[in-house]
């Protein structure tokens, strides 16, 4: 025999608590985004499948764009590319833009965001992730230095270029040779 579950055991189940709510927001938010991306998906849809108050949305993260500042937070950053020998850096970075030259992203955020990337509302919000995801993480690697920006700045454009052709052209399946191609690119970029 199946067991009835009532609505007040369901409600009494769900976290309760500040930290809980916005827990629950940012993770409906980040389903939301991910599936149907930024511009579809309304702050009253976020609230209503977090079954939590619509104010709180903008008490926890201000607005639309600061909840997807906060779901892009939590989102995958370059870090494990720049784990591993120096020498080896160009070489893990052709190989991870050869793999943008097949497909998007794992992350459907990160899916949404290269979709939503122009909207106003998020341009901002955008840029702000691709310095601290992106670019400061690279330009620390590269160990400082006066022209550290400007090369991790030239290897972050490589990426967004193979990232925008696919989105223009489609997918392209990367040859070996265009790996080591890759590789040629990123090591003019990154040497001093």
């Amino acid at each position: 025999m199946e067991a009835q579950v009532t609505e007040s055991q369901v409600t009494e189940s769900r976290p309760r608590g500040r930290e809980a709510t916005r827990e629950r927001i940012l993770q409906a938010a980040r389903t939301l985004f991910g599936e149907q991306g930024y511009e579809q998906v309304t702050v009253r849809t976020i609230a209503a499948a977090a079954d939590a108050n619509i104010a709180l949305v903008g008490r926890y993260f201000g607005s639309k764009a600061g909840l997807f500042a906060a779901v892009l937070e939590g989102e995958p950053t370059i870090d494990r590319l720049l784990e591993g020998e120096r020498a080896e850096l160009p070489r893990r970075l052709a190989e991870y833009a050869a793999e943008r030259m097949r497909r998007p992203p794992d992350s459907p955020i990160l899916r949404a965001l290269e979709r939503s990337a122009r909207h106003p509302e998020i341009v901002d919000v955008g840029r702000e992730r691709l310095i601290a995801a992106v670019l400061q993480p690279l330009q620390a690697r590269l160990g400082g230095g006066p022209d550290a920006l400007a090369r991790a700045r030239m290897a972050t454009a490589v990426v967004l270029g193979i990232g925008a052709t696919r989105r223009r052209l489609g997918p392209a399946v990367p040859t070996a040779r265009d790996v080591d191609r890759l590789t040629e690119v990123f090591r003019a970029c990154l040497e001093e």
